[in-house]
């Protein structure tokens, strides 16, 4: 007797490939809903879509990365998890199909898959050892099993009368239609309970974490903010606040699934390079200490002139000269042997701070609160890194649980070793607010007005041109200090047509922002920002 797997007259038809297809799919279902309760006792950053998500993530060039993040935003990790279940749906379907004539070689590919998704789990920067690669590897067998059992169902019956005859040629109906049906209904129940219940379990494993957030009271800062100026914020529709909430604050970032972490547990060492006394703190010991209240702009490198990634927020934290003196750190002008400071987050993003910046009198801060709140988990909480005045690829490291002191010949950060600088001050840049771009507002007066910032250089001067003509200087609000943005407002007689409008913006140090433009790599976006509009 033939193997159907091998049988010329057995080739399935259409129904039997399509019931193949569908089979594959509920595998696939299978194989993610085990993975998901097995990541639950593992951790929930190893299951397969996240682990696979990540490896994709470090392995994208820049520019593709810059890409994602101006067509998709802050939906970037979103559309990247859609795209890999949706690429894996197409597979585990033709595996379907290929497994109705050749049931073992579909099997073999699901635990294929398995191995890929193992071996991405394994390899990812904060990957906790083989134990990670546990919950693919079970996902697969369970996948191939499933698809196995599946197209089982779909082999053609023999005749009862004559069990060693083979199926007629071309025969497409004889199979277990009730045991299909079944197995199918069985496996999809089945599936739903173990992804639900992985989902739970994943939710809940955070839930400590959540606890000691909402334990957490802020104490009063030793050093208080100063109040913004009445006048810093323009009433004007359509132009930024000058505070930026926390759930309007840009979020990017490499973490597709969020840190969160127990403060209760939550440690950060201090070590490395001319560090005399390492030491381990604690969050607890981090509120007892004297708390600097600051408000500071912030600006990631993928912001294109223009782009959103900015926002200011009031930041509550620990100064981190004092600690790092404590630890017995110089920096390098005083002879102190390391000018890197490479901060570890929990899901492994490493970062490098150059020395000299946060020990030069500057806001450099280890931030525990935002806002008046505690950080926001999207944020960092319990921890992170804010220092003025550099983009935040190379200072703002969220989730923060290590300090390491060294050198920049010795060790190259996440972002440096994928083509990005390894020194990265915010550029001087300005961007019109209202009106929008291709809006049509009337002819007669409109206001013109947005946001400049040239971080721990403050602004100085805001300028507007309209098409060719000359530049005018625009009005600024009141200035709140130099590590923060500042709104400006141009008032401008309107003339019907098409007109063009640019902006520039002068620092205090007397630069005026480049008309050169380029792209956001390696260190940040230059040029000017227009909006065309026509004026009815």
């Amino acid at each position: 007797m033939r193997d159907e797997e091998k049988d010329p007259a057995a080739r399935p038809g259409t129904l039997r490939r399509a019931l193949g297809a569908l089979s594959g799919l509920l595998a696939g279902f299978g194989a993610l809903a085990t993975a998901e309760l097995a990541a639950a006792a593992v951790r929930p950053q190893s299951g397969p879509v996240v682990a696979v998500g990540g490896a994709a993530i470090d392995r994208t060039p820049a520019a593709v990365k810059d890409w994602a993040i101006r067509q998709f935003g802050t939906a970037d990790k979103l559309v990247l998890q859609t795209g890999i279940v949706v690429v894996l749906a197409v597979l585990a379907a033709g595996l379907g199909a290929l497994a109705v004539r050749f049931r073992r070689a579909g099997a073999a590919g699901v635990l294929l898959f398995g191995v890929v998704g193992a071996i991405a789990a394994t390899g990812r920067p904060d990957s906790t050892g083989l134990t990670d690669a546990l919950p693919s590897l079970l996902g697969a067998v369970t996948g191939a099993l499933l698809l196995y059992a599946l197209a089982g169902r779909l082999r053609h019956q023999r005749d009862e009368s004559d069990p060693t005859a083979d199926p007629a040629p071309g025969a497409t109906g004889a199979f277990d239609r009730r045991g299909f049906v079944l197995t199918a209904v069985a496996t999809a129940t089945a599936s739903t309970a173990a992804g639900a219940t992985g989902r739970y379990l994943n939710g809940a494993s955070g839930r400590g974490a959540v606890a000691s957030r909402a334990a957490v009271v802020l104490p009063r800062p030793g050093s208080p903010a100063r109040p913004v100026p009445a006048r810093a914020g323009l009433r004007i529709p359509g132009i930024s606040p000058f505070v930026t909430g926390n759930t309007d604050f840009y979020r990017v970032d490499t973490a597709l699934v969020v840190p969160k972490v127990d403060a209760g547990t939550w440690r950060l060492r201090v070590h490395g390079r001319g560090v005399r006394r390492p030491a381990v703190f604690t969050y607890d010991s981090l509120l007892r200490r004297e708390l600097v209240e600051r408000d500071i702009t912030l600006t990631c490198v993928s912001n294109e002139v223009g782009g959103p990634y900015t926002g200011t927020a009031r930041w509550l934290g620990v100064r981190l000269a004092d600690l790092l003196a404590e630890c017995g750190v110089r920096p390098p002008s005083q002879g102190g042997p390391a000018d890197q400071l490479v901060a570890r987050s929990v899901d492994g993003m490493t970062l490098g701070t150059p020395v000299e910046d946060v020990l030069d009198g500057r806001d450099a801060l280890l931030a525990l609160g935002m806002n008046g709140e505690p950080l926001p988990f999207a944020h960092g909480f319990p921890v992170r890194m804010v220092v003025p005045g550099l983009y935040g690829y190379v200072s703002a490291c969220k989730w923060i649980e290590d300090l390491e002191l060294t050198t920049f010949d010795a060790y190259d950060p996440y972002w440096v070793k994928r083509g990005w600088a390894r020194r990265a001050p915010v550029k001087t840049q300005s961007r019109i607010d209202t009106p929008k771009p291709f809006a049509r507002p009337k002819a007669g007066p409109v206001m013109v007005a947005g946001v400049a910032w040239a971080q721990h250089r403050g602004i100085d001067k805001v300028e507007v041109r309209v098409d060719d003509g000359p530049w005018q200087e625009a009005r600024l609000a009141e200035d709140a200090g130099r590590d923060t943005w500042r709104q400006w407002s141009f008032p401008w007689q309107a003339t019907k047509g098409g007109h063009t409008l640019t902006v520039r913006a002068t620092d205090r140090t007397g630069a005026v922002q480049t008309a050169r433009r380029t792209r956001t790599v390696p260190d940040g976006a230059s040029g000017r920002h227009s909006v065309v509009v026509t004026v009815e």
